[in-house]
This record gives C-alpha cells, structure tokens and sequence, in this order.
C-alpha cells in the first residue's frame, strides 16, 4: 500500500525513526530548541500527529524550530516552488539570441543589455552543470570565457570593466570544477588560481570564497583533511556572508569527520546550517554556485556516513534521491545521487548485505554525468567494507575489479 502522506510528513516520521524517537520524545526535543515556550500537556503531541500523519502543515513558526530539531534548514524540509529556464530569461531580458550576443561583442562598444544578456548567460552555463556532459560543458565553457575576455580589447567604463572581470571569474570557476570533474586537476589548479586573481581585481568576494571552496574540495579528495580545513577557514574570512560560507563549513564538517572528530563535524554542521536557514530561498536551484536547502542534507548525509551513523546518514540519503528525483523519474541531481547510493551501500555492507551493497554500488558508478574524484571517494569507502568482508565472495571481487579499472582509467 502506497504511502500517499506529503513529502514533508513522511519526512518528518523518518527522521523520528531515524532517531529512534517516540512521538513524545520528538515534542519534548522540540521544546528544547524553540525560542520560546510551547504549549503544554498533550496538545503538543496532537499537533505533531496532524503533522506527521499530513494533515496539516506546520506553520512558519514551527517549520524551522523541526528543521534545527533534526539538524536540517527549514526548506530541505519544507521546500519551496521555483524553476528557471535560463535560455528563455537571455530572450525575455535582452531579445537576443546566441547569435545576436555574439555580434554585439564585435562591436566597439559595450551596451548595458549585452552585459545583461551575458550575465544571464554565464547563469545559465553555471546551471547545466548537474546535466552536460563534462567536455561538452568544459568547451561551451571555455568558448565563452574567450568572448568575455575579448571585450577588455574594447572601451568600457569602470563598472563595465569590473562586469567583465566578474563574469569571467564566474566561468573560471565553473570551468575548473568541471576540469576537475574529468580528472585534469593540473587544469583545474591552473583554472582556479585565474578564478582567484580575477574576484581580487574585481573585488568580488563571493568569486573568491568560491575559489577557496574549490581548494577545499581538491584537498578532500585528496585526502589533505587538514588542508580542507585551512581552505575551508579561508573561504569563510573572504566571503563569510555569502552562500558559499555554507558549502565551507560543510567542506570542513566533512574534513573534521574524517578527522573522526564528531564534536567538531557537529559544530560546523550547525554553523552551516544556521547560515543557510537565515538566507533567502535561491531564485535557481540548478546553479551549481547556489547553495539549495536540499544540498545541507547531502552534507550531512557524508559526514553521518563517516561517523557510523548509520540509520542518520541511511534516512538523509533516500531524502536526497528523493529530492533528486524529478516528476518524471529523471534525476535533477545525479552526482549527489551517486553518493546517495553508495551511502546506501555502505549501510548495507556494515549490516552484512552483500548483494544490495554490489547493487547500490554499481549502480552509482553507471551514470553518464559524474565527478570522477568525489565518486571514487566515496567508492573506497565501500570497497574497503567489501574488501574486508567479502573479498572472497564472487560479487564482492567483481565489484572490487570494476572500482580498481574505473580508478586507473582515472
């Protein structure tokens, strides 16, 4: 029999359970960390079985005080409508087509809506990040970047000139991480630096707190734990406002949970997720610059994993494919997704399931679009498990062989 609650209702039974949480014990955790006192005697516990049976949502008051009780933000729970169609907006902006953009820059002069319609674009490269395939994107990228650049040829203002700086330090940093994604990290070092030089000669602190995000991630998987922490704590003085201070200090929960330092992974969970609950819900999720409510759950579900948390990091894992998961049964997301499923696997191999541990984890390496560096990561994790337990096991080597080849192919 179907489940046929709303989301956020089941989402909020299994993250009870995940906890091993009666009702009672939910509503006495809610009271320790809401702002102010609830009610009293057993309304509390009626109201949160309307919740979690659906019947009724929770109001703004009580969304984010659930949201902190399960150390999530407010809209990975509860979260709200919004899409984009990037190629529509450069149209709809400017009345430009591709094309037309590219015979404005060959013009002496720079106008404000060419400027508009090249933002606009940069966006939407930014957004086919989770979709394209690497060098396809890589090479759009690229082309691009060398437009942008060509304008400094031209007469432009100073707010122009700091425009043009921006922009391409958008496209380095989308260029780099996909570089990066395909293994070249010669390239994406190079690529990243440039990102760096030009948010300082733009002033834009947001381009280079998303470049020391960029270090963060290459010491991670790397294994540099202590260096994600130094990036990490650079990123955050550069830009401690922005949305990327989110992604920091996720990048160092992750660091200090690999550590195996819980107490420190939690603190910096939990400074993350204040950030992100105190933002405005993003205009575009698919931006990959743009920190969703939706992506704190991946965070955790990692840093969970790590530290043995198995039911946690189980429960947050399915909300992430879930969350991932378009109407249609595409997935919105499919590199979060991919470690979603070997979180899944690695959940099964410690419960002793050899079979759904394979099966989950070959189904994370099949995908078309995938950040090499970050998969294998977190394939080790469940090789080492199958290595240790079920080395012996046919299904078990298999597995071990596929990862090995996909490696040195790296």
């Amino acid at each position: 029999m179907s489940d046929e609650r709303p989301a956020w209702a089941r989402r909020l039974a299994n993250e009870r359970e995940a906890r091993q949480w009666s009702q009672a014990e939910v509503v006495a955790a809610l009271r320790a960390h809401a702002p102010k006192p609830l009610p009293e005697g057993p309304s509390m516990l009626r109201q949160w079985k309307r919740w979690e049976s659906g019947e009724v949502m929770p109001s703004d008051f009580y969304k984010p005080i659930i949201a902190a009780t399960f150390g999530t933000v407010t809209h990975a729970i509860f979260p709200a409508a919004g899409r984009r169609d990037g190629d529509t907006e450069v149209v709809a902006v400017s009345g430009m087509e591709t094309l037309d953009i590219i015979s404005r820059l060959q013009a002496s002069d720079v106008d404000n809506a060419t400027l508009e319609a090249l933002r606009i674009t940069t966006d939407r490269l930014c957004s086919e990040y989770p979709h394209l395939p690497g060098p396809q994107l890589a090479a759009e990228g690229r082309q691009w970047l060398k437009r942008v650049a060509g304008l400094q040829s031209q007469r432009l203002t100073l707010a122009q000139h700091r425009e043009i700086l921006t922009l391409s330090g958008w496209l380095a940093l989308l260029i780099g991480c996909v570089e990066y994604d395909m293994g070249d990290r010669a390239a994406a070092e190079s690529t990243r630096k440039a990102a760096l030089s030009l948010a300082q000669e733009a002033g834009n602190t947001e381009i280079a707190g998303w470049a020391h995000e960029m270090r963060a991630w290459f010491a991670l998987t790397t294994g540099d734990y202590r260096g994600i922490l130094a990036a990490s704590q650079a990123g955050t003085a550069a830009a401690p406002t922005h949305g990327v201070a989110v992604q920091l200090a996720a990048q160092e929960a992750k660091g200090w949970a690999r550590l195996g330092d819980r107490r420190q992974t939690e603190v910096a969970l939990d400074r993350g997720r204040k950030l992100l609950d105190g933002m405005p819900y993003p205009d575009n999720l698919d931006h990959h610059f743009v920190v969703d409510p939706a992506k704190f759950d991946f965070y955790a579900m990692d840093c969970y994993r790590l530290l043995g948390e198995d039911r946690l990091a189980e429960n947050l894992a399915q909300e992430v494919i879930r969350a991932g998961t378009d109407f249609d049964g595409s997935e919105r997301s499919p590199m979060r997704m991919a470690e979603a499923r070997i979180t899944l696997g690695v959940v099964a191999a410690r419960q002793g399931d050899l079979e759904q541990a394979v099966d989950y984890g070959e189904w994370a390496l099949r995908g078309d679009r995938q950040s090499l560096p970050s998969l294998l990561m977190v394939s080790r994790e469940l090789a080492a498990i199958v290595n240790r337990d079920f080395a012996a096991q046919p299904a078990g080597r298999e597995y071990l062989d596929h990862l090995t080849m996909l490696s040195r192919a790296s």
